[in-house]
């Protein structure tokens, strides 16, 4: 009886044993559909990165209130597979943003390139001649890593106390990047932002949501014809 009995145990511990295995291999399989479905999401979605400074990075206001996360907004309404990726950092130069841009890029794939930068620099007054240097070695970066992104170049200007020479000479650089190295300019990303009182917030330069809005609509005139062109 009792050899009955173990019997009868150790085949009910094989029957038990040999259906957990059998339910961690169809969970497993499914784990493995899962994730192998999320990959093909992943897989199939189109990044966008807005590389810049406070601006960019919604400096005052919420993350989703800024223009990068407006753009993310218009491009989920149109249904389309792009994902929108805030790389902005305040207080950044166009020299810390050489430093780091190959780290960023580096890390997924990338669709549209939005650069804006130059901004501190003519804040802080640095030579002009030394933002178009980092500017265009930022440009050069991102293309060595992903030879057919598309890039967008955010054009700035600097207040006019900073003297109508210094001010001229950093107005111009963008266009000439733009064309030296065949990238999209938008022509002064605050138009119609820069210098309204209402649509900033006390420190008078960084944008309140009704800013980032008029923002959101100058920068999306010029990178929806990428989108397109892209998908």
């Amino acid at each position: 009886m009792k050899l009955q009995i173990a019997i009868y145990t150790i085949l009910l511990g094989l029957l038990i044993g040999c259906g957990s295995k059998k339910e961690e291999k169809v969970e497993d399989k499914n784990t493995a559909k899962v994730e192998s479905e999320q990959s093909a999401k992943k897989a199939d979605t189109k990044n966008i990165i807005f590389f810049g400074n406070s601006l960019t990075a919604g400096y005052g206001v919420d993350p989703s209130e800024a223009f990068a996360g407006l753009i993310q907004e218009k491009i989920d309404s149109l249904g389309w597979k792009y994902n929108v990726i805030n790389a902005g950092v305040s207080g950044e130069t166009t020299a810390s943003g050489l430093s780091r841009v190959e780290w960023v890029v580096k890390r997924q794939p990338v669709e549209v390139f939005i650069l804006e930068l130059g901004g501190n620099d003519g804040l802080r007054g640095i030579s002009p001649t030394e933002t178009n240097k980092n500017l265009r070695a930022i440009i050069d970066k991102v293309r060595t890593i992903h030879p057919d992104v598309e890039i967008i170049l955010a054009g700035m200007m600097v207040p006019p106390n900073m003297g109508p020479d210094y001010a001229n000479e950093f107005q111009k650089l963008y266009p000439a990047i733009t064309e030296d190295k065949e990238v999209t300019l938008i022509p002064f990303l605050l138009k119609d932002v820069g210098g309204i009182k209402e649509l900033n917030l006390p420190d008078g330069i960084h944008p309140t949501p009704a800013g980032h809005k008029i923002v959101a609509e100058t920068v999306w005139e010029y990178l929806k014809p990428k989108l397109k062109t892209a998908s």
